[in-house]
């Protein structure tokens, strides 16, 4: 039969998604993100930055860079057309600390705003700034406690967290540009300079023993220098995690290498040269005045503060874990009743589970249909991938590991796939058994219910002394060759021997 062109009915309008977007123009760097969607993980649908060094020389002049100032106009004049073009309502211009700290700030934010009619141009002080960057980082870590430290050109932001609440916050002029002209360029100055002014701060000495969560570019260059050096096996710097010893030896490489051994270093950004010695020194300082037992990097911060404030208190208020569970069960899963079912079908496989394995077991119920529309063949690869590289904020990298792992198992991987191998270094052995046992069984409940609810409910598991699988009678479900094959997979798995039961209905 011939088909023509004629016979497609016109789509219908298409809603547009909501979109949110915000500049923040920094002493060293200003970027534009938009964010789509209202949910609790945000959704940077694009992200660009223009390094200016609006703050450069400002130490001396007391004013932002004319060169800087110039390059500024033209950019700002791009992001606003890219953000029209993407119709993000707000889009909002936060203003830093070289703009608030520079005479001319203001003459600088009037030719803006001339620019830009209409448009809110924020010059935040340093409290609101240290705020903002506290509600990015929260919003990805929702119970951190610690200090976190948010570096940039012109400032360090300092907040003091308690499990997932903020109390004490400073500003403090240590900056990696601001930092470098107050030294004259020499690091062994710029140590005395930074122990100086963090001496003033003796309620730093709370966060012995807890986490310093690092915020900024030039604190996630040295993550990647890190992550190179380690042959770490994903290449995703939010969450990234090291001890307080990995970082006193990376800090004090960084700031005592001379600068042609610095751009031979692995992973090293060519444009941060300059100034990540300067970042090396206010964190190995950072280190010592607070006792931190760890450095937490993150790529969460003042815009995704800034995000935060138009999400509904009701989203706010989800675990950002779960809430990445949930995303994925909207856009794949097939009958969303499923996963809570799910949850419970598996819960007797995992006596005295701890909060944070429950979390773990949870979201992989959720995430479990993520491959129903990949081909078959690549089912188990795609939803492992997916899940590891995933930008998505909620997932720390055990979590990504875990749920990769369980989700691979779950499509019929084999242990000892070569896409695997990075879950060995991201998870403890206990961690493999229990993704290898939520997979298994996840995989067995789909065979036995074809992703239903109704067809779930007529089966349960036992283990005991042995792993009963109860099929009520007349359910529809029965223990064909598939069935038993599984089972017998979950009770290996358990260490223990496999048998099934008809129950009457």
């Amino acid at each position: 039969m011939a088909f023509f062109f004629a016979d497609i009915p016109p789509a219908g309008p298409t809603p547009d998604p909501v979109r949110r977007a915000v500049v923040d123009l920094g002493s060293n760097s200003v970027r534009l993100v938009v964010f789509e969607g209202n949910g609790r993980n945000p959704v940077p649908i694009f992200n660009e930055k223009a390094v200016l060094r609006l703050g450069r020389g400002m130490q001396s002049s007391g004013r932002l860079n004319d060169e800087g100032m110039a390059q500024a106009l033209m950019v700002m004049n791009r992001y606003a057309a890219i953000a029209h073009a993407m119709r993000a309502d707000p889009f909002e211009v936060l203003a830093t600390a070289a703009v608030r700290d520079a005479v001319n700030g203001p003459e600088f934010v009037a030719l803006l705003q001339a620019r830009l009619p209409g448009v809110p141009i924020t010059i935040l002080s340093g409290e609101q700034e240290a705020a903002l960057s506290a509600a990015g980082l929260l919003c990805g870590i929702p119970d951190a406690d610690g200090l976190l430290a948010d570096i940039g050109g012109g400032s360090l932001e300092l907040v003091r967290l308690v499990n997932g609440h903020h109390t004490h916050a400073r500003t403090l002029r240590l900056g990696v540009l601001r930092l470098a002209e107050r030294a004259g360029g020499d690091t062994a100055r710029a140590r005395a300079i930074a122990e100086a002014d963090l001496a003033g701060e003796a309620w730093l000495g709370e966060c012995a023993g807890r986490d310093l969560y690092a915020v900024g570019g030039a604190w996630r260059a040295l993550a990647r220098i890190h992550l190179a050096q380690t042959n770490y096996p994903l290449a995703l710097l939010h969450h990234y995690t090291i001890s307080r010893e990995e970082a006193r030896d990376l800090t004090g490489l960084v700031a005592a290498a001379p600068r042609r051994q610095l751009e031979k270093l692995p992973g090293m950004p060519r444009r941060r040269v300059d100034d990540l010695p300067f970042a090396a020194v206010v964190l190995r300082r950072l280190l010592r005045v607070t006792g931190a037992r760890r450095v937490v990097f993150s790529a969460n911060g003042l815009r995704e503060g800034w995000y935060m404030q138009h999400v509904p208190q009701a989203q706010r208020d989800i675990d950002p874990l779960l809430a990445a569970g949930h995303d994925y069960a909207r856009r794949f899963a097939r009958d969303l009743t499923l996963p809570p079912a799910l949850m419970a079908w598996t819960e007797p496989l995992f006596p005295g589970e701890t909060r944070e394995a429950r979390r773990h077991r949870e979201t992989a119920c959720w995430m479990s249909d993520i491959g129903s529309r990949d081909h078959p063949e690549y089912r188990a690869e795609q939803a492992f991938l997916r899940i590891l590289r995933q930008p998505g904020i909620g997932l720390d990298h055990h979590a990504r590991a875990f749920l990769g792992l369980t989700l691979a198992l779950r499509y019929e991987a084999e242990p000892d796939a070569a896409f695997l191998r990075p879950t060995a270094a991201l998870l403890t052995p206990e961690a493999i058994r229990r993704a290898t046992i939520l997979g298994v069984a996840l995989r067995l409940a789909y065979t036995l219910s074809a992703g239903t609810t109704q067809l779930l409910s007529g089966t349960r598991l036992v283990p005991g002394h042995r792993l009963t699988l109860q099929l009520s009678e007349g359910s529809g479900v029965f223990a064909g060759e598939s069935v038993t094959r599984r089972l017998d997979m979950l009770a290996q798995a358990l260490g223990l021997d496999a048998t099934t039961a008809l129950q009457a209905a």
